[in-house]
């Protein structure tokens, strides 16, 4: 049996790695940062060795964007260290290691879709300690070993974007939500099963970097608005700019009826990645975002 190590259990995508783990004949470890620091390599490398870890999912990541810009030395260690740790030992080890990245290794001036292999140039210290990592990991370059970068995720698990406005769609009349970013949204869990079907097909030499984000093109207002018709909620849903409100994230704040707040961190307005590279190597299908956002409210749903 395959014994997979799943770091960031409790974030959006490792509670999905969760949720999906008896559809697939692999043994998980699902590990958080209480029951293992991956900012300390011995630590790393004797759980590793104990139990004969034969892949590394690194879900972990130090994801307060805000915070990351008074707190750069905890998000470097997260984001950047663990990533080079986890690389060191996977090469060391021969293991497959799947790292997940970010949108926001860009700076989101693109006027069409980003490639893989487009420049990088992060607008703060959250995409630049994730850019760290990702050229740590290649430098180390473990075998069989990829980098996904993703955007806008959200999970029927944590607080993100879909599970505020639904909140708030519940306690206003009306909301005013950014129109001037546009992107993609990520289920995280169809990310997570995208990862777990593609695992038996990575074969690579050197550290290969890969797009994944449901299919569409749309804003936060759109996400938003949509949101609202699909739940039935009857909340108005105007649009704002970027510069009236900043930084629609998982941690939103709510000012007069607005979603959002003057925040240090700046976000990328264009943030829509191509996926032509993982589906034609892979041979996948990516879900449209009205589809997975369908799926996510009746999981919610279901749940209550």
């Amino acid at each position: 049996m395959t014994n997979i190590l799943v770091t960031g259990s409790k974030g959006q995508v490792g509670s999905e790695l969760q949720a999906l783990a008896d559809d697939y004949e692999y043994d998980f470890y699902f590990t958080d940062r209480d029951s293992l620091d991956i900012t300390k390599k011995e630590q790393i490398k004797a759980f590793v060795n104990k139990n004969k870890i034969d892949i590394i999912i690194n879900a972990a990541a130090y994801t307060a964007v805000d915070k990351a810009e008074e707190d750069e030395v905890n998000a470097d260690r997260v984001n950047h260290l663990a990533t080079r740790y986890l690389s060191e030992i996977a090469k060391e080890k021969n293991i497959k290691l799947i790292h997940i990245s970010t949108d926001y290794v860009f700076d989101g001036k693109n006027y069409k879709p980003y490639n893989e292999d487009d420049a990088t140039s992060p607008n703060g210290v959250y995409g630049a300690t994730k850019l760290a990592g990702e050229l740590a990991m290649q430098e180390i370059s473990p075998q069989n070993s990829i980098i996904i970068r993703t955007s806008w995720v959200y999970s029927s698990f944590g607080a993100n974007f879909v599970k505020t406005m639904l909140r708030l769609g519940k306690e206003r009349d009306s909301l005013g939500v950014i129109f001037d970013q546009v992107g993609t949204p990520t289920y995280a869990s169809d990310l997570a099963k995208a990862i777990l079907d593609i695992l038996p097909q990575i074969k690579n030499k050197t550290v290969e970097i890969y797009h994944y984000s449901n299919e569409g093109v749309l804003s936060w207002y759109d996400f938003a608005k949509e949101i609202m018709r699909m739940a039935k909620l009857d909340c108005q849903i105007n649009p704002i700019e970027t510069k009236e409100y900043l930084a629609l994230n998982a941690d939103t704040t709510v000012s007069k009826g607005k979603v959002g707040c003057q925040t240090p961190a700046k976000r990328p307005h264009y943030s829509l990645l191509n996926k032509a590279k993982i589906k034609k190597e892979f041979n996948i299908k990516i879900p449209y975002w009205k589809d997975s956002l369908d799926a996510c409210l009746e999981t919610l749903r279901e749940r209550k």
